[in-house]
């Protein structure tokens, strides 16, 4: 499966449960990477367990390649990262996954092929996987409490790709079947509010009013209202005085 745009070969290395390889494979999916590789999996390739929990991201399964040491799954990477929570005693730059997924977007822009390594489950990468990377992935946890699964450690690194590599806006506001009010609709909305406020004698005292009615303007513009919004408060304000009338 090739994709149309270069991504960096996320690589498992001695997984030791198809669970954790299957949630791996999802986490990727999730974020539009599927270039896995799996090194000496302890129950064997292909594995039933993994399959059954990477549900719709079965075919990243199905396309991973399958190595027996890490140098081998390395051959053709330009630059590597190691996933690690420990202190190793090597010296090699630790970055976090934001920065390492940067880094990775760069380097695939000017041609290269980046790799990153994710350890077994139970005591994470040996040293003499580390030494093998250019640099350390280190993901700013809890340090009482460091360990992370496999397929936590690969989404947020998936994650932080996919921030890297495409437009993504922070903020959006779903408007569900209607627009923003506009300026006029809602200074309408405040001369009601104003004129019922009156009528109730709310602008007390006198010398406060005009304080009183800068202030419920300044509420109005700091909302985001939509005409539904507008149209429903008009509404609150018209049944409201219908009540008062009847009683």
């Amino acid at each position: 499966m090739d994709s149309k745009h270069p991504q960096p070969a996320f690589i498992l290395v001695r997984p030791q449960m198809g669970e954790n390889i299957g949630a791996a494979a999802r986490a990727m999916w999730n974020f539009g990477l599927d270039h896995m590789r799996v090194i000496a999996p302890r129950d064997g390739w292909p594995n039933e367990r993994a399959v059954a929990l990477a549900s719709g991201a079965g075919r990243l399964l199905d396309n991973a390649g399958l190595f027996q040491t890490t140098a081998e799954a390395l051959r053709d990477c330009t630059y590597v990262f190691a996933t690690t929570a420990r202190q190793r005693g090597l010296t090699k730059p630790i970055v976090t996954p934001e920065r390492a997924m940067e880094q990775a977007r760069a380097i695939h822009a000017e041609g290269g092929k980046v790799g990153v390594l994710f350890g077994p489950e139970r005591a994470g990468l040996e040293n003499e996987d580390i030494v093998q990377a250019n640099a350390i992935i280190s993901v700013p946890v809890n340090p009482d409490f460091a360990s992370l699964n496999l397929g936590q450690c690969v989404l947020l690194t998936a994650y932080e790709w996919r921030r890297a590599t495409e437009e993504i806006v922070a903020e959006v506001m779903e408007l569900a079947g209607t627009e923003f009010a506009t300026g006029l609709e809602v200074e309408k909305l405040g001369d009601h509010f104003e004129e019922r406020l009156n009528d109730a004698g709310f602008f007390f005292p006198e010398a406060k009013a005009d304080s009183m009615r800068l202030n419920l303007r300044n509420m109005w513009s700091r909302l985001p209202l939509t005409r539904a919004d507008v149209q429903t408060l008009h509404g609150v304000l018209r049944q409201m005085v219908r009540w008062k009338e009847r009683g």
